[in-house]
C-alpha cells in the first residue's frame, strides 16, 4: 500500500474552496464576523496570499494524516513496518502482506465510509479543542457551531475522497 500524494494535495484545496462559501458572508460568514467581533472593515488587509499559502500547507498537514485515519488498511501496515522483510520480495511476510491487501485491500474504501471518519474527525477532535478555545476566549455558541460545522464538513468531504481515491 502507497501514499498517494496526488490525491492528498488535491484535497488539501477541499479547506480553502469550502472556505469561501462557508464563510461568505451570504452563508455563514455575517454569523461568523458578528460572533468573532469583526466587522468588514477589520477583514481587510493582510498578506491575503501568505495566509492562503500557509492556510494549503496546513491543509496539506491535515489531509496526511487524514489518510492513516480513513483508510483502515494503513493500520495493518502500521503494525508490519518496523519488520525489514515487509519490503523484501519473496519473503514470509512480504507474501502475507501481498495477500492480506489481495483479499481485505478495498474493504471500506468508499466515499461514504470515508466522510463518516471525516466527519467522526470533526465532531470528536475538532470540536472538543475548538470548544474549549472557545470557552476561555468567552465566545458564544455561534462561533462554536459555525467554525466546528466548517470543520466537520470539510474534514468529511477530504475523508471521503481520499477514501475512495488514494
Amino acid at each position: 500500500m502507497e501514499f498517494n500524494l496526488l490525491i492528498t494535495a488535491l484535497v488539501a484545496l477541499i479547506p480553502l474552496v469550502l472556505g469561501f462559501i462557508w464563510y461568505n458572508p451570504k452563508v455563514f460568514g455575517t454569523a461568523w464576523m458578528n460572533a468573532c467581533g469583526f466587522t468588514a472593515e477589520d477583514l481587510k488587509g493582510g498578506n491575503m496570499a501568505v495566509i492562503f499559502i500557509l492556510s494549503y500547507v496546513l491543509s496539506f498537514f491535515l489531509a496526511f494524516i487524514l489518510n492513516t485515519y480513513v483508510i483502515h488498511q494503513f493500520g495493518f501496515f502500521s503494525t508490519l513496518y518496523s519488520d525489514p522483510d515487509l519490503l523484501v520480495e519473496g519473503t514470509e511476510l512480504h507474501k502475507y502482506a501481498q495477500d492480506f491487501m489481495a483479499k481485505y485491500g478495498s474493504n471500506f474504501r468508499t466515499f461514504k465510509h470515508g466522510a463518516l471518519h471525516g466527519a467522526m474527525a470533526g465532531l470528536m477532535v475538532v470540536l472538543p479543542v475548538l470548544g474549549t478555545n472557545a470557552m476561555f476566549e468567552r465566545k458564544g455558541f455561534k462561533y462554536i457551531a459555525v467554525n466546528v460545522g466548517y470543520w466537520t464538513v470539510c474534514l468529511a468531504l477530504m475523508g471521503g475522497v481520499i477514501c475512495q481515491f488514494a
